[in-house]
């Protein structure tokens, strides 16, 4: 059985190997919330259909991570979870584009909360291993937030709603960046072994 420090290195070692597809993700993150401040008077629709395709990208890099974990023999059910509920959501709201704000908001809420519960759990099972590691707990903490915001207060206008989304999209983008870009330059402890 492995022990949980051997589990929190092969963790950080999947996470520096995968360093790029943190970056994408947050890269696409900073897409979409850029796009959604350029254009707040968005109609609803062209709304989801903005925020599906996110979703949608999100799952997708989440899940090819969590496939690479897999061959590895790695754990890569949250990650997997994770890129599911993001496909998922995002082949609803393309499915289903007429839905009202408020579903949307249900779905949006569903997603980050799903999301930042996974991030923080990681952050958790990662502090022992990265000293001062906080971009992965804040990342989720923000997600938990930012979903608890959006269940409180569904009936927000439109033009609100379109103001939080994209500030929480580029904010927590900016955060998958860095935090990509400091495992990418992570050097191991003495005590871990070099990837």
């Amino acid at each position: 059985m492995a022990t949980s420090e051997s589990l929190q290195d092969g963790m950080l070692r999947d996470l520096k190997r995968n360093w790029g597809w943190i970056v994408v993700r947050g890269i696409a993150g900073v897409l979409f919330g850029v796009l959604a401040f350029i254009w707040p008077v968005v109609t609803v629709t062209v709304l989801v259909l903005l925020w599906g395709a996110y979703a949608l990208a999100d799952g997708v890099l989440a899940l090819l991570a969590a496939v690479r974990i897999r061959d590895r023999g790695k754990p890569f059910w949250g990650l997997l979870i994770v890129g599911v509920l993001g496909i998922l959501a995002g082949i609803l709201t393309f499915l289903w584009p007429g839905m009202t704000t408020l579903v949307l908001l249900a779905f949006i809420a569903a997603w980050a909360l799903a999301m930042g519960l996974f991030q923080i759990v990681a952050a958790i099972r990662l502090r022992k291993v990265i000293p001062n590691e906080w971009l992965l707990a804040l990342s989720g903490v923000l997600s938990v937030i930012f979903g608890a915001l959006m269940l409180w207060r569904p009936g927000a206008g439109a033009l609100a709603v379109v103001w939080v989304i994209a500030s929480y999209a580029t904010v927590f983008g900016v955060l998958l960046i860095a935090l990509g870009w400091r495992l990418k330059a992570h050097q191991p402890s003495r005590n871990e072994t070099p990837t």
